[in-house]
């Protein structure tokens, strides 16, 4: 058995765990929206047709943020289509997804379905091809109490108060060549720059997300950053980053190493936002919202992996709610899925929200049958438990461990790990992955500096198959399970962790 030593101390702190990294996202896409989140049909949907089976899993997955509408969808999107009676909405070509989007849910109906999942909406305004006019009717529709033609319109829809959306994303993607409305990045930079200082007359409070890169691999990465922070660096708070993960040509060692991938692309983004910082001697830091990540099986056929440019489009005639990117996840993807939280966790002091995409039926960690079950995917265990108890700050964790060698990495750390530590209870919360893929991995923490501490839960989500998937027949043979090698001994805490597994342990005051 492999050995490994992970040190951490409570006075390293690298900044607190933010509830916006837990975010997920909900795009017109597929059966995201339609027979996902909203099935009028279904016995379990409540008076606006959202599915209560949904609702409560968007609870247990511990949901802090959504994203809406898109995504690429939102590049062709007129919001004013989804308001008003639902019978007089017209249906539209969506030329993101090659689907007809019927408009039976709008930004009135998320809104309710935010206030039942008690989620943080994350509002998207259509850069592509509409502009600033449009983006600040929306927020003039959204934040304004009323007393104006938006407002009052809002109210005569039925909500009197106004919803109070705070974060922004200006536009989707907007680097991609599939992006309807494409642009440049000194034209995109422009157009945010002017639509963040409108928005802002509007509605001061508000914080906005400039598109960066959608891929770490795209030509155009790191100079399409700095670009558009020279032109929106004063507008915005925060710069996107959008990165997928699937075993390219089935090279596992590679895939189970992926937050090493995550981690080049934060630090890259971080260098150019605090260089165009300095260019311009700004005080504020632009923080970063990787609000589009996750395992998702695509090849792009382009010669650039990381483009998002296979979008499983379907044929004529332009169907509604198609089965669209209905990936099927291994107990391996949800081991990677545990590593990119650990890598965006050890990135908090600059990557401030995150967003998983997506919720349900696309790349998801739940599934929906129309009318029928839903069920857990493998990746819906790490997200729910590392959100439900990862609480205070996050600690510099220092790994001492033997290497694996990766073809597209060279040799990476065995293990990957960070640790939480709530200074008000005393909890620490380890949480780790063995990437091997044939060895176990014997880990020794130190843990005299956090007091007298036990273990209260160790709980490892592993199988000897790594390649199993939760179905709709069978969603419950492989689940975090306890691990019972979790021990606290002369202030230490050692724990032993199979092959290609994720695994979280918590400690409390004994």
């Amino acid at each position: 058995m492999l050995t490994a030593t992970i040190t951490v101390d409570p006075a390293f702190v690298v900044g607190p765990v933010r509830r916006r990294t837990f975010g997920s996202f909900v795009e017109h896409l597929g059966r995201c929206v339609y027979t996902g989140i909203h099935d009028p049909e279904h016995e379990s949907a409540d008076e606006d047709g959202f599915r209560g089976d949904v609702i409560d899993l968007t609870h247990e997955l511990g949901v802090s943020t959504v994203r809406y509408p898109g995504g690429n969808f939102v590049s062709g999107y007129r919001w004013e289509d989804g308001i008003g009676p639902v019978e007089n909405r017209p249906r539209r070509l969506d030329l993101a997804w090659h689907a007809t989007e019927p408009n039976l849910v709008g930004v009135d109906e998320f809104m309710r379905w935010c206030r039942k999942t008690g989620v943080e909406p994350m509002m998207a305004v259509n850069l592509g091809t509409r502009g600033v006019q449009e983006a600040i009717d929306l927020l003039e529709y959204c934040n304004v109490p009323g007393g104006t033609y938006w407002s009052d319109l809002r109210r005569s829809h039925g909500a009197e108060e106004p919803y109070g959306i705070r974060m922004w994303c200006l536009g989707n993607e907007m680097d991609g060549p599939w992006q309807t409305g494409h642009k440049t990045a000194y034209e995109y930079g422009r157009l945010a720059a002017e639509a963040g200082r409108a928005m802002r007359q509007v509605d001061p409070s508000i914080e906005l997300v400039a598109c960066g890169s959608s891929g770490r691999g795209m030509p155009t990465f790191g100079d399409w950053e700095r670009t558009v922070l020279t032109e929106a660096y004063d507008q915005v708070e925060y710069i996107s980053a959008h990165a997928y993960y699937w075993p390219r040509d089935g090279d596992l060692a590679s895939f189970l190493a992926a937050g090493v991938e995550m981690d080049v692309f934060v630090e890259d983004v971080v260098a150019t936002a605090d260089a165009v910082r300095a260019a311009g001697n700004h005080s504020k830091r632009i923080a970063i919202s990787f609000d589009e990540w996750n395992v998702w099986y695509m090849g792009t056929g382009t010669g650039n992996d990381d483009a998002p440019q296979e979008k499983a489009k379907v044929t004529d005639p332009w169907p509604v709610a198609p089965r669209q990117l209905e990936d099927v996840y291994t107990v391996a993807d949800a081991v990677v899925v545990g590593g990119l939280l650990i890598s965006l966790l050890r990135h908090t002091d600059r990557v401030h929200a995150a967003s998983q995409a997506q919720l349900v039926n696309v790349i998801a960690p739940m599934m929906t049958e129309p009318g029928g079950a839903s069920w857990k995917q493998t990746i819906f265990h790490p997200f729910a438990l590392t959100s439900q108890h990862a609480a205070g700050q996050v600690l510099r964790a220092a790994v001492d461990a033997p290497t694996v060698a990766t073809p597209r990495f060279g040799d990476v750390p065995v293990v990957d790990a960070t640790v939480t530590h709530d200074p008000a209870t005393g909890d620490v919360v380890l949480f780790v992955v063995n990437r091997s893929l044939e060895e176990a991995v014997s880990i020794d923490v130190p843990v005299r500096a956090f007091g007298d501490v036990d273990v209260v839960e160790a709980l490892t989500y592993a199988n000897d198959d790594y390649l199993w998937q939760a179905t709709e027949t069978d969603s419950t043979s492989v689940l975090p399970e306890p691990n019972a090698t979790a021990a606290v001994t002369d202030a230490r805490l050692g724990i032993e962790v199979p092959a290609v597994s994720w695994s979280m342990v918590r400690l409390g005051r004994a």
